[in-house]
């Protein structure tokens, strides 16, 4: 339902109630009578509309000496008695801070219980303009998150969702968290999503935060998701950080369609695809099924391996590309010989041809540079050969130098993590493997120093590790597997994966569901590794650990030569903990 907020509306309804206000005026005593049963309310006096009623019982012949002997008698005081109440508890010792918590809180309480939304729309009735108290409520976060539960409410509430929109102009539109309060009005949801998508753009070390946030907000609807798209479609095709926004929505795909929303006509509405029908047919059909078959892709390789190949960005689908690592990459799929490199040309097609479109050119006097193509094509199929066959880590050992030529390109660095997930989750691996470290997490080492952009999905592979349950395995046994594992994140550190890594460990430490030794053990490895300068925030998620007296007492000499104590000191010294 649209809603327009636009001040005629107000003011047609103030119109309306002065008409009948008028046609009352003509008859003094009915207006009389009228003010008279408002006087009679307990508290009259505190009401915002006084002035007005005692205007018009006046004007209409009212007599001074009735109105203040009923106002008068039906004073409760019920407000100055809760300001007196307070002022006594304020006497008795209790802190200012938490006697006004209890009045705003029991106020709270009670609007909640007692709200009418029909009698809230006509406070812009009686008032005929934004009333002054309104505007004063909304500078308080206090009676800002009031507005925001009872806007989930009642959301077809007219003042509520007018207020959420002052809250907005006032530019507090970062707390409007609730999806579906800020999808009621254009202007807000534009100016959350907004606040969104700087945040994503601005916290590269949380951003895969800012993505689940950014989508989850976006696929609240259809008309939010459409509306955002064509929003961050437009934003891609700029120069500067367009290649940004496009990642943007390629995860907000993704996230759609991992919580299972069909969201394929959108995007293949929006990608300029229906130009080439035999191409958008195919495409169309695999993914709506979430899976590949062999007609389809055969019709994509003609149209891509042809003179005029459609626009590459129809294959730089997020669900396409998943679908063809999987098929390529993931242990136990066979594909049909004789189609599987067709299955290899589009992947490579996808990850290394640039495609270039001409400027004031037509589209078919496009520039297609395929200089990596045929290098890739390769390194995928010898990739696929190595991980397609089931293999322990002593004969892998044999293909490692081959693998790791291969990994230097970006897609197969992607197969390869999606290949050693696959093989390391089974849960008799670690029982059969023998290695200090496994030859597929020493792989993993090389794919996160070639590829920084892929180090946050090991660093997630590697949590799930972590965190797997292995109770065929002796304790100690398990103890030695999770130091392995502490031993790749250490390598994501030393990579560049900083905050991340030390994120994971330090909630680790909160939870207190991890063996001390194991954090005991990342410390010390982490301590043998780094050397200052350090950065402000490294310091305050490391220092507490290195502090904690139960995770490094241990660690520390009777001096302040130990590493421990080096550390501390150096950090106390250089920089401002909190």
């Amino acid at each position: 339902m649209e809603v327009e907020y636009d001040d005629s509306g107000w003011q047609g309804r103030t119109k309306q109630q002065s008409t009948t206000e008028e046609l009352h005026e003509d008859n003094p005593q009915k207006t009389i009578q009228e003010c008279l049963e408002k006087f009679l309310t307990p508290d009259y006096i505190m009401e915002p509309g006084i002035f007005t009623q005692l205007k018009r019982y006046f004007q209409s012949g009212g007599s001074p000496e009735e109105v203040i002997s009923m106002l008068s008698e039906n004073y409760k005081a019920v407000a100055q008695m809760a300001n007196l109440l307070a002022e006594w508890l304020i006497l008795a010792g209790v802190k200012v801070t938490e006697v006004q918590a209890m009045v705003e809180n029991h106020l709270k309480e009670m609007i909640l219980k007692s709200f009418d939304p029909k009698k809230a729309d006509t406070i812009f009735t009686e008032e005929g303009e934004t009333p002054d108290w309104l505007t004063e409520m909304i500078d308080h976060y206090t009676w800002r998150s009031l507005i925001y539960r009872l806007a989930e409410e009642y959301p077809d509430c007219l003042m509520l969702n007018f207020t959420i929109k002052l809250i907005s102009d006032a530019g507090f539109q970062s707390e409007i968290t609730s999806i579906s309060t800020a999808a009621q009005q254009i202007e807000v949801f534009s100016r959350v999503l907004k606040t969104s998508i700087v945040k994503f753009l601005n916290n590269p070390d949380d951003v895969h935060g800012a993505i689940q946030e950014c989508a989850r907000m976006v696929c609240h609807g259809q008309h939010t998701y459409v509306y955002s798209q064509v929003l961050i479609q437009v934003l891609s095709q700029e120069q500067k950080g367009g290649f940004n926004m496009k990642r943007l929505s390629q995860e907000i795909i993704k996230y759609a369609l991992q919580n299972n929303q069909n969201v394929t006509p959108i995007t293949m509405a929006l990608n300029g695809s229906a130009v080439y029908p035999q191409a958008c047919q195919a495409l169309t059909s695999m993914l709506t099924r979430n899976t590949l078959n062999p007609a389809d892709i055969t019709v994509l390789f003609r149209n891509y391996s042809g003179s005029d190949p459609p626009p590459i960005d129809l294959i730089r689908n997020p669900q396409f590309l998943e679908l063809l690592v999987d098929a390529l990459f993931r242990s136990g799929v066979k594909i049909n010989p004789e189609h599987k490199p067709k299955y290899v040309f589009l992947l490579a097609y996808a990850s290394s041809v640039i495609d270039q479109p001409a400027k004031k050119r037509p589209l078919t006097e496009r520039t297609l540079n395929k200089d990596e193509l045929k290098s890739t094509i390769q390194a995928i199929e010898k990739a696929h050969a190595i991980c397609n066959v089931d293999q322990g880590s002593t004969e892998l050992i044999a293909e490692l130098q081959t693998l790791y030529n291969c990994i230097k390109y970006p897609v197969v660095g992607v197969g390869v993590i999606r290949w050693i997930e696959n093989v390391v989750m089974e849960p008799s691996y670690f029982k059969l493997s023998t290695d200090s470290c496994p030859t597929h997490l020493a792989v993993l080492d090389e794919v996160a120093g070639v590829h920084p952009t892929l180090q946050q999905q090991i660093l997630f592979l590697l949590i799930r590790l972590f965190e797997s349950k292995q109770d065929e395995l002796e304790i100690l046994v398990q103890l030695e597997m999770k130091k392995v594992i502490l031993d790749r994140m250490v390598n994501l550190l030393t990579r560049g994966c900083v905050v991340p890594v030390l994120r994971y460990i330090k909630q680790c430490c909160a939870i207190e569901d991890t063996d001390i030794s194991l954090i005991r053990y990342f410390v010390t490895e982490v301590l043998e590794t780094i050397t200052h300068p350090y950065s402000a925030e490294f310091v305050q998620l490391f220092l507490p650990m290195v502090e904690n007296e139960e995770i490094t007492g241990t660690m520390r000499g009777e001096g302040d030569n130990d590493p421990v104590s080096e550390f501390i000191v150096h950090c106390k010294a250089h920089y401002t903990t909190v």
